[in-house]
């Protein structure tokens, strides 16, 4: 008796479902992701065996170059539908931006800055920024490209905010005049988790001078701010 030939059919995989599980992947991750903001210098952080996060909500980052230059970066809550009371990251940098010029201003009555709507506007969109203030009206007035060239030029004077080792908060510097007002925002989160050392991160490159990183530590103990995180690498086993 023959043997009964079984006919082959070819196998047909239906990857709807399998593509539809992908997109869903992607859209989550892509609405869940935080992106690294834009820095003006590339700091290498030194290595150590902390995994302690730096938050990403409700956080003043004070950024050190090599170079010495001192930079800022102001987030606020992270959920850009933020409830009444509550402040998302723009208008919490137009809070700030609005009380250090006026502090600014009152301290400096013979040199005032003078910023229009709009150039508060464009402020409130900078990642990180670090101008004195006598030079922070004509930097919000250049086109993003030419800021990113002026800012990221080490070389410059006009590049960086001011800071020595001064102690008479009678007559803060520029640092310290942009610290008081993150901490007098208005924002209640963010003066509670600077009160707990989660609000205030400084990251500085292993090459920078200790002398550097020491006026700005030395500037927010002046200011009572004693606690604070220093941004640092995980250290790998060949470290």
């Amino acid at each position: 008796m023959g043997k009964v030939k079984i006919k082959r059919k070819s196998t047909l995989i239906d990857m709807t479902a399998m593509s539809d599980v992908t997109v869903l992947l992607l859209t989550f991750f892509m609405l869940t992701s935080t992106f690294l903001q834009k820095e003006p210098v590339t700091v290498m952080t030194p290595s150590s065996v902390s995994e302690i996060k730096v938050p990403t909500a409700n956080v003043a980052s004070v950024l050190v170059s090599p170079e010495g230059k001192v930079f800022l970066s102001i987030a606020g809550e992270a959920d850009p539908n933020v409830a009444d009371g509550e402040w998302g990251t723009e208008p919490i940098r137009k809070e700030i931006l609005t009380k250090a010029v006026a502090e600014y201003n009152r301290l400096h009555p013979n040199k005032k800055v003078n910023l229009t709507e709009k150039d508060v506007e464009v402020f409130s969109k900078l990642g990180t920024f670090g101008v004195p203030f006598q030079n922070l009206k004509s930097f919000l007035e250049l086109s993003q490209t030419d800021q990113d060239k002026v800012i990221t030029d080490m070389s410059r004077a006009d590049v960086g905010i001011p800071i020595d080792d001064n102690k008479d908060l009678e007559t803060p510097n520029e640092f310290q005049i942009w610290m008081r007002a993150v901490y007098s925002s208005g924002n209640e989160n963010l003066q509670s988790a600077m009160k707990k050392g989660e609000g205030i991160a400084v990251k500085a490159d292993k090459g920078t001078p200790y002398s550097t990183v020491h006026h700005v530590l030395d500037n927010l103990q002046t200011l009572k701010m004693n606690r604070f995180s220093l941004m640092t690498a995980l250290k790998t086993e060949q470290d």
